[in-house]
């Protein structure tokens, strides 16, 4: 007997291996005993600052390593993931993992959780949680899938002998869903490079029908439109995106530029991937994550040799940042209808003027709380979002 919500559509044309979590004992060994070797250095005027202006602070490193090394149960990571039907399935000649909710409601929407950088699909699964709560297989909504994009976590790397980008992945997810059988289309969601990949869908895939982003990275102001009339909230974003352009996106510019140094770096220590992927988790969110989420984060990013095989989308961001607007608002403006929701301390919150110049935008909800990491931060607003969205779009698409 198939556990609850992991019963496949009898029209899916593959047989995904179930999965599990089940990192070895001498992985976690290993781990630790890199942890336990690893150097902090010394303090200096920078590293003292508590504003964190120039980064993770001595002290909070410091309390980490000591955390991760006596205060953290990865065993219950792993129980609390593997809660939750996971699979694998080959595509392309590559292993494909992806955590599922699927219906057995008739008429049930297909929608694909798209996670971006430094995230994984643990940002959806309090997302998935709610809806497992709310529904029985037998009324859930949705079928739910939720992808580890190629060269995250327990996702196959790209191919050595051949380069390997955005759309490529957009290929590989929308063959995904085809081979789910899970009806004539589906809705795309996604946040950070996770909304890169919405678009490519929307745009490649007549099988992608809708698209909804919590993402929307416009780094100027597009032509024909005005800043009048914009919301505090809005206004307020825009400041944060200009603080963010002076001083955030270092990481971007060595991750676009130096992805095989910056992977060797990272990959030498579990304390150096801590301060970078850990000053991001403080940084991005509305608020900081706890110590505990952080550490599973990372922890997840460290046994799974995840960091050097999901940074390629980097080398992608060598545009200006007129080019920018000028491929969202054409070459990639989404013709299908577009949801987005606005979360003010998003790295790089967009007006909804300038998120209209992007698509066929024809629901907008702006929050007032809530950061980069919407799925993992506010996932009720997350869902009762979508949840409007499709409910609006999707009865249109089906009659057609």
């Amino acid at each position: 007997m198939s556990a609850p919500f992991s019963k496949l559509p009898s029209a899916a044309n593959i047989s995904p291996s179930r999965f599990r979590i089940a990192i070895p004992d001498e992985q976690l060994s290993e781990f630790r005993t890199l942890l336990k070797l690893s150097k902090i250095g010394p303090q200096t005027y920078e590293n003292t600052q508590e504003d964190r202006r120039f980064g993770v602070t001595h002290e909070w490193i410091s309390a980490r390593k000591e955390e991760w090394l006596t205060g953290f149960d990865w065993r219950a990571v792993e129980a609390r993931a593997n809660s939750f039907p996971q699979y694998t399935t080959e595509i392309e000649g590559l292993t494909i993992h992806f955590a599922a909710l699927f219906s057995e409601k008739p008429g049930a929407v297909p929608v694909v959780l798209l996670h971006g950088w430094p995230g994984s699909y643990f940002e959806f699964l309090p997302l998935l949680q709610l809806l497992r709560d709310e529904f029985s297989p037998t009324t859930l909504p949705y079928h739910l899938i939720v992808p580890s994009l190629p060269g995250y976590v327990f996702s196959s790397g790209p191919p050595l002998d051949k380069n390997w980008t955005n759309t490529d992945t957009a290929r590989v997810i929308d063959q995904l869903m085809q081979n789910l059988g899970l009806g004539s289309g589906y809705v795309a969601q996604g946040g950070d490079i996770g909304s890169r990949i919405s678009r490519l869908l929307s745009l490649n895939y007549e099988s992608c029908k809708a698209v909804h982003l919590n993402f929307g990275p416009l780094p100027t102001r597009p032509d024909g439109v005005s800043d009048e009339g914009l919301s505090n909230i809005e206004k307020r974003g825009l400041e944060r995106w200009k603080t963010f352009l002076q001083s955030g996106r270092a990481y971007a510019e060595e991750q676009s530029t130096r992805p095989a140094t910056i992977g060797h770096v990272l990959s030498s220590s579990p304390l150096a991937l801590l301060a970078w992927l850990g000053e991001k988790y403080l940084e991005w969110p509305d608020a900081p994550f706890s110590s505990q989420t952080i550490l599973e984060l990372v922890s997840l990013y460290w046994l799974t040799d995840t960091y050097p095989r999901a940074i390629y989308p980097y080398r992608e961001n060598t545009l200006s940042p007129r080019d920018v607007v000028a491929s969202l608002t054409t070459d990639f403006y989404i013709h299908k209808p577009l949801g987005f929701s606005y979360f003010p301390k998003e790295l790089l919150p967009v007006p909804r003027s300038w998120i209209a110049k992007t698509g066929n935008l024809v629901y907008f909800r702006e929050h007032t709380e809530g950061g980069h990491f919407a799925a993992l931060e506010r996932p009720r607003e997350i869902k009762e979002d979508l949840a409007e969205f499709i409910s609006q779009v999707w009865p249109d698409i089906v009659s057609r």
